[in-house]
């Protein structure tokens, strides 16, 4: 149970992508704001208007009026909080951990399996999606897919197994999605909000190209010079042809980020539980 007055729980989040900054930005909104997040040094972030891990490039990362810094010694990121900052750190190995000694521990890499995380990291642990089991690998599992059960807290059994489909956006689902197409340097000309017809050729990987499959704005998209594999996700077309949805979090990721956040108050200062089996009817 999480004792401790809840503006001084600290949060440790593996991964700085859109999800995790989500859940980083919904906690930080909610007045729990000791937190620090542990990224690759060449994060693979699609939607990277809405992921603080952008910060890791040097300059600070604003996602709906809240901003990241980067921070990679342990001794300087109380100070980032005091300044009112979220702090991202190149950390692949999660070595800021012992360090840091978070209250709360959420694994939000999406990663579809789990790449170490473990119940003693934390007081609480939490992860995304499927490749976790409650209370095996972390204590609480919180169902990413989209459908009726988005945002579910999971407290015995798993997420829904990763399908490989991505979710479904005015109709459009796997096509809305560009992927490599071969392993190698992606390289683009292309930025994220910029509109895009079918056929349209967005990039190259190994020398075979990438091509949008609809028309839309492009809503994500990875660094160009970033080196992938072969189906690895670059981007995400959006059909709506929005563009001022590039920047602000999703409807996906405020349920997941709501539900992390309903999860550390359940653990918070958790009163006991009365037997009521004996009062009247």
């Amino acid at each position: 149970m999480l004792s401790k007055p809840i503006h001084e729980l600290i949060i440790g989040i593996k991964g700085a992508g859109e999800m995790a900054t989500a859940i980083a930005w919904r906690l930080y909104m909610a007045n729990i704001r000791q937190i620090f997040m542990m990224e690759k040094a060449q994060p693979m972030a699609v939607r990277r208007m809405v992921s603080f891990c952008e910060a890791i490039y040097g300059e600070p990362q604003t996602v709906e009026n809240v901003t990241a810094v980067r921070r990679d010694d342990p001794s300087t990121i109380p100070s980032a909080w005091k300044s009112g900052f979220i702090v991202v750190g190149v950390d692949p190995e999660w070595s800021l951990v012992e360090p840091m000694r978070p209250d709360v521990l959420i694994d939000a890499i999406i990663a579809k399996k789990n790449l170490g995380t473990l119940l003693k990291e934390a007081s609480l642990v939490m992860a995304l999606g499927p490749g976790f089991r409650a209370n095996h690998d972390a204590h609480l599992v919180v169902e990413t897919r989209r459908g009726h059960n988005l945002g579910r807290i999971i407290d015995s059994g798993a997420a829904e197994k990763n399908t490989g489909i991505p979710g479904d956006i005015a109709g459009f689902s796997h096509e809305r999605v560009l992927w490599a197409p071969a392993d190698g340097l992606f390289n683009t000309s292309f930025a994220i909000t910029d509109r895009v017809r079918s056929n349209e050729v967005i990039g190259e990987v190994g020398g075979k190209e990438v091509i949008a499959a609809i028309n839309g704005v492009i809503r994500g998209l990875i660094r160009s010079g970033i080196k992938v594999n072969k189906g690895t996700k670059l981007g995400d077309i959006d059909p709506r042809g929005k563009v001022e949805y590039c920047d602000i979090i999703s409807d996906k990721a405020r349920t997941v980020s709501g539900s992390v956040l309903e999860g550390i108050l359940r653990n918070y200062n958790r009163p006991e539980v009365i037997d009521h089996s004996d009062s009247p009817r």
